[in-house]
This record gives C-alpha cells, structure tokens and sequence, in this order.
C-alpha cells in the first residue's frame, strides 16, 4: 500500500472554521484526520509535506512522524505539529480499516467500555442566572459534568473584577447542579500568579474536578511557584505540541490532568507516549478537544486504551457536529461516548459534503483589553 494523495479540507460550520485532511492510498483505503489549530498557515504546511508522503507505506507510522517532526532540521512546533497530527490520525485511520479494527484495538484493547466527557456551557459572561440554566440543561440531558471559563464584560477582561464573578459563579453553580456533578473551569491563561492563587484558594470548597491553565505556557517554571500555593487540581498542557513541552509539568507533578490536545501534540502517535509518561507520575488524561467530531473520534479512541484518563472534552454530542460532513460518529449516552466497533475512527467522513462548505474570510483572531487599554490574552 502506498500513499497517493492528501487533501485539505477547510469547513465552515456557521460559527466557526474547521480544517480536516484525507489521506488517499493506491488501494483504496483512506484515512482522515483533524488539525488543531485553525489557521491559513496550516494548509500550507500540508502542501510543504506532500512530497515527503506521496509514494510512502502509510502502515510506517511511527517512521512518518519523525521523518515530518525532524525532516525540516527546526523541530516542529505548533503550526506544523498542527498538520502533523492530522496526518498521524489519518494514518491510524488507514491501518485501522486496512486491518478491520478500531484504532483503540491496535493500541493494546479497550481498557473501559466508555468515556465520559464534559460539554461546553454558556461561559465567559459575568452573568450568573444564562450560566445556571446552563448547567441545569445539561445535567438533565445527562452530563456529569459542567464547565464554563473565566467570565469577561464584553471585551474587558479586569482580573479583579473576573475573579469576584467567577467566585459568585462557582457557589450558584455549585448550590444548584448539586454535588454529584462535576465542575470544570477553564481560566483560559488569562490570569497571572497572584489572581490566580487567589482564585484556586477561593473555589476551592467548591470541589472543582479541574481548575483549567490557570497560567500561561510559555514558562512552565511558574507552576512550580502557583502548586505549593493551591489545594485544586490542575490542568494544562492544550497549548503544547510535543512530549517534550509537556516534559517539565509531567516529571514535577506540577498538574494532576494533562490537556493534551491530539491535533496539535503530534496525533495518537505522540499521545501514547505522553499518556504513558503521566501514568508513571499518576497524571490523568483529559484531552482537549474544542474542535470537530475527527478529533472527537480521535480522542474517544486513545481514550478507551489509556488507563490514566479523567475525562473527554465533547463540546456537544457528536451527532449535533457537522452531521451532513461526518453522517457516521460515536454514540454518545447519559454523559459518556461509547465504544464505537467500526474499523479505523469508527466514522464516516463526505468530501463532497465538506466542499459545499468551505472555510470563510476572517480566520478567527479575538482580542481582550483591560480597563486601562492594555492587551490581556484571549
């Protein structure tokens, strides 16, 4: 078997730009994967990497990530681990049909029968009462989890102000979900050290299950100084794109959850790898997956064959992503994905479909200020 082609797809769902990519191979057989980070430069590095795939053994998987991570001499990082991964997907796609199996098959059998997962609720707004019918809605269709982020007035985002807001939201949210669900809070990487110690102390009888990139990723030694500090759980890691990065936050235990996104860190490929390193330092998974139903099915799968997973990220349920592109997906129930017995992803994926929706203008760039005018992160 030979690989024979790749082809990007940049998709438009009607509030937001996705970008899929297939693998063609001289048999028949091909594979799709998803890209992490949703940008222009992404589609040229696909292109960049055609003539380095066209011709190869598509079965070579592990062989094809190093020649794409360390062909180009610089490491790959973000925008390349970003095409990188789709591709890894796509691969595992490709031997999982060629071989008749799902994916998590290959990865040594199910270690769970499902995997439960959070949604995204109406978050990032000050207010409290849209927040609460939020989390009231999905707990009744039969989530487990809520999780919304941290809030923000409009396209002001004060530390001070979002950390008394966030507070406030945490006991309402708390007081009506009950105990039996847990609540996950994403900060986003917008806060620095101080309001960020001040957060974690303050939510802390709440008895979140995460508190979310609590800071920025540039510099992971400024955990060392946020851990001793607070008694939450942590997690990061959705902004690294190798092992490597993840490296310093696994072997200090400096985060109890590794956000590791598989559309970006290098795909299932580089996953396993991570997955296994956390597992020797009782670091659980919880995957980031903010994008579409090829990640979804790519995450469910690594995520029955890894015994160290806390939970999926699932935005909505599958058959709610984009059902005219992906008609087939994961069976989603009472808060959990199911393990899916068709080959490869266990979905189905319709080019022509995703033509009739091609990416649109504007790629998405959002700026938050504070109340002096200065830059804060989005």
């Amino acid at each position: 078997m030979k690989i024979t082609n790749i082809e990007s797809y940049p998709v438009w769902n009607g509030r937001r730009n996705f970008i899929f990519v297939v693998v063609d191979t001289d048999e028949g057989i091909d594979g799709v994967g998803e890209v992490g980070i949703v940008n222009p430069a992404v589609l040229g590095a696909i292109e960049h990497f055609k003539p380095l795939l066209i011709g190869q053994d598509p079965m070579r998987i592990e062989h094809i990530w190093q020649v794409l991570y360390r062909g180009g001499f610089f490491p790959a990082q973000r925008i390349l681990g970003s095409a990188i991964s789709a591709i890894d997907i796509a691969l595992w796609d490709i031997l999982g049909k060629a071989l008749n199996v799902p994916i998590y098959q290959l990865l040594g059998g199910k270690v769970r029968d499902k995997v439960v997962c959070y949604p995204h609720n109406v978050g990032h707004a000050m207010e409290i009462e849209p927040l609460v019918e939020s989390c009231l809605k999905t707990k009744e269709e039969g989530w487990k989890f809520v999780r919304w982020g941290l809030p923000q007035d409009g396209e002001i985002l004060e530390p001070r102000q979002s950390v008394l807001a966030a507070i406030k939201q945490f006991q309402a949210v708390r007081e009506a979900v009950g105990d039996e669900i847990e609540i996950a809070f994403d900060v986003h990487t917008r806060l620095d050290l101080p309001d960020a110690v001040w957060l974690c102390r303050e939510v802390e009888h709440f008895r979140p299950f995460f508190i979310e990139d609590p800071l920025r990723s540039e510099n992971p030694d400024s955990f060392k100084t946020l851990r001793p500090r607070v008694h939450v759980p942590l997690a990061a890691g959705e902004q690294f794109s190798s092992k490597w990065e993840f490296r310093q936050m696994i072997e200090e235990e400096w985060i109890d959850y590794a956000r590791v996104d598989l559309c970006i860190c290098g795909g299932i490929s580089e996953t396993r790898k991570i997955a296994g390193w956390c597992e020797t330092h009782y670091i659980k998974l919880a995957t980031h997956n903010p994008l579409g139903p090829v990640s979804s099915a790519a995450c469910l799968q690594v995520n029955l064959a890894v015994p160290n997973v806390g939970v999926q990220e699932q935005p909505r349920k599958p058959s709610e992503m984009l059902p005219d592109i992906v008609p087939v997906h994961p069976q989603w129930e009472d808060g959990y994905l199911l393990a899916p017995t068709r080959p490869g992803l266990g979905i189905e994926f319709d080019r022509a479909a995703a033509r009739k929706h091609p990416a649109q203008e504007g790629w998405r760039r959002a700026n938050l200020r504070r109340l002096d005018g200065s830059f804060t992160n989005w």
